[in-house]
């Protein structure tokens, strides 16, 4: 066990509370994984899977989410319409394989072919030569997340191929005003709006969420289980590379910052990466749990080591935590304990132990943040829903029992 037997039973009191609070499907977004029912259906059924809650709540969320017409085409992504509900039943499968086989099916050829158009779609807007939208490639909305689906349903499929392929090319550099920059530089500024005051000339964007950490960790998955295309190690060293050039000693570890601006590009350097939130989506912790995936694909020991160590130096030195302050999977407490559960599964030992003892204190945050009225947020990505998956997780010392987590692409 992980954490202390006292943070172990707080811990699961929390998550059968907020469980609990969301028995019933009440009036949330039906289509959305981040902020509605498909990620409340989450929940019940991970606990259902764990036998600590009953099965027919799980079922009661899947069939309000699924009440109505489920958006496909371009409008959708993983965490928005046909390819969220994917994502659910793929993980209700785990747990009664078989029963919602038929719907899965449909959803699951749904996922491929709107991942052959957007595909399709990056790959022609790279031969014009023209700047990347943030939403082309990334995990939240982008060929990242729907690759996250197909590696997990279609992992000998030509979608996920040609998913792959498209993101090897999204890192291949663009000229852009006479200048080399990241192949990913987006027009625009991470809000996905022209920002001509904050981000003139637009940004490449480092992030997990919305930025190129989510392609790096897609390309890793894919390569640890066999699935390549041509150039795709050559891509996740051009992604790392870029890393490299923007990393900094903080003092106490290595940082990341979250995105990359003109004047930094032109300036070659920048000294303000912390202090940041350390957070799934963007900076340091989803970028270690990345670049040590990339390391495992690529058998870079030395790499790996400096993910590894990062990471745990970022959850464990004093004051790294300082700008972190709230208990949700998406940028706060119980996100990176998830992080530190499955970066410790793939260290070596001694970055093990490390990302391990960094548990308890994370999951304590957690319960010293406070959560007044899960139906107030009931959301995956920013509310009780995620903290009470990635805090059940980080309490047991266990990854999730349906693989909930593959769509943030840190598993």
């Amino acid at each position: 066990m992980t954490t202390s037997l006292t943070t172990h039973k707080a811990t699961a009191k929390l998550v059968g509370w907020i469980a609990d609070q969301l028995h019933t499907p009440n009036d949330v977004w039906r289509q959305s994984l981040a902020f509605g029912a498909p990620g409340i259906a989450l929940l019940h059924l991970e606990l259902a899977a764990a036998e600590l809650r009953p099965w027919q709540r799980a079922h009661n969320w899947l069939t309000f989410a699924a009440s109505g017409p489920l958006t496909t085409g371009r409008d959708c992504h993983l965490f928005y319409g046909a390819p969220a509900m994917a994502h659910v039943l793929a993980c209700a499968d785990t747990v009664r394989p078989g029963v919602y086989a038929d719907a899965l099916a449909l959803l699951d050829r749904a996922v491929a072919a709107e991942a052959l158009r957007c595909a399709a779609l990056a790959c022609s807007r790279a031969d014009r030569g023209e700047v990347a939208a943030v939403r082309e490639f990334d995990t939240l909305r982008g060929l990242a997340g729907l690759g996250s689906h197909l590696l997990r349903r279609d992992l000998q499929g030509e979608a996920i191929r040609q998913v792959l392929a498209a993101l090897v090319r999204v890192s291949q550099p663009l000229i852009i005003d006479g200048e080399q920059r990241p192949g990913w530089w987006a027009v625009e500024g991470p809000r996905e709006k022209l920002d001509p005051h904050g981000f003139p000339g637009g940004h490449a964007n480092l992030g997990m969420a919305h930025g190129i950490g989510g392609p790096l960790a897609l390309l890793a998955l894919a390569a640890r289980q066999g699935v390549t295309v041509d150039g795709q190690l050559d891509a996740i060293g051009r992604i790392t590379t870029v890393l490299d050039r923007w990393q900094c000693d903080t003092g106490g570890g290595l940082a990341w910052p979250y995105w990359i601006t003109v004047a930094d590009h032109r300036a070659g350097s920048r000294d303000d990466t912390e202090p940041q939130r350390l957070a799934w989506c963007y900076g340091t912790a989803g970028l270690a749990r990345a670049q040590q995936l990339a390391a495992l694909a690529t058998g870079d020991p030395a790499r790996r080591s400096m993910a590894e160590s990062a990471l745990a130096d970022a959850l464990t030195t004093p004051g790294r935590l300082a700008a972190t302050d709230g208990p949700t999977l998406c940028h706060g407490f119980t996100g990176l304990a998830l992080l530190a559960l499955r970066a410790a599964e793939d260290a070596e030992p001694a970055s093990a132990e490390r990302l391990q003892a960094a548990l308890p204190a994370l999951l304590e945050a957690t319960a010293a943040a406070g959560l007044d009225n899960p139906r107030q947020a009931p959301a995956l990505l920013e509310g009780a829903a995620g903290i009470a998956l990635a805090a059940h997780a980080a309490a047991t010392g266990r990854p999730p029992r349906t693989e909930w987590d593959t769509c943030l692409l840190i598993a």
